[in-house]
Formats: structure tokens, C-alpha cells, sequence
């Protein structure tokens, strides 16, 4: 290859990547390009079931908690034998309830699925409103 050739598909890299790297860069700080919170699957610590079980709260990184509202009658429940599984189909990241596909699991197989209806993150001031038990 020629060194004219080589600086031609260099630049035409570095204009064709730039885009995709600012975007990169603004989601993963957990807000997407269009000012959806979003957050990576790989950055999902911990989540809770509180009350009757039609909600979730999953707890995102150290401070950011998402509550997530399930399907009325649900009964999703965290016990020691359950375990929250989601099924990661395309992107990894999540922004809305359509890109998660949940099933609540155990140990002896048993799988459940659960269908979120709406995903938004929490403010300090509701999560502080959460009791402390109920907390992911």
C-alpha cells in the first residue's frame, strides 16, 4: 500500500469513528445521547422486591437505584434460593422496560418470567424516601 493510500483510509477511520466514540462516551456515564437514563447491564449491582412484589428496585453502580414496575400479580419475591436473571438480547444497554427480559430463578430450576411495564432511575430524595430494608 502506498503511504497516500494508508493516510487516505486513516483519515476516512478518524472521521467515521470520532461520532461513534463521542456517543460512546455520553452513555457511559449513564446518560443517553437523546437525555434517556440509561444504564450498561455489566453495571447492575443488586436489586430488591419489596411489599407485594410488583416491584423491583435494582441498584445501579453505588448510588443510582431504578425502580421497576412489573405486571400487576407478579409476586416477584427475594429470597436466598432466588436469583434475578436477565436475558440480554442485543444491546447491553438498558434504557427503557422493553430492553429488559426478566425471569425470577432458583435453585432447584424453577423459572418465572416477569414483564416490566416502566423503568425510570430514582431521585435522592425517593430513594431516600425508601425504607432501608427494602433497599437493593
Amino acid at each position: 500500500m502506498s503511504s497516500r493510500m494508508i493516510a487516505t483510509a486513516a483519515a476516512f477511520a478518524a472521521l467515521t469513528l470520532a461520532p461513534l466514540a463521542a456517543s460512546a462516551t455520553e452513555t457511559q456515564g449513564g446518560s443517553a445521547p437523546n437525555g434517556r437514563n440509561c444504564f450498561w447491564v455489566n453495571s447492575w449491582d443488586g436489586w430488591s422486591a419489596p411489599g407485594n412484589g410488583d416491584v423491583l428496585y435494582l441498584r445501579i453502580h453505588i448510588n443510582d437505584i431504578y425502580r421497576v414496575d412489573l405486571t400487576p400479580g407478579s409476586h416477584a419475591w427475594k429470597g436466598g434460593d432466588n436469583f434475578l436473571v436477565n436475558q440480554v438480547r442485543g444491546s447491553n444497554l438498558i434504557c427503557s422496560a422493553l430492553d429488559l427480559d426478566l425471569t425470577l430463578a432458583d435453585n432447584l430450576g424453577f423459572r418465572r418470567p416477569l414483564i416490566a411495564t416502566s423503568l425510570r432511575k430514582l431521585t435522592p430524595a425517593e430513594v431516600a424516601a425508601i425504607p432501608r430494608k427494602d433497599l437493593p
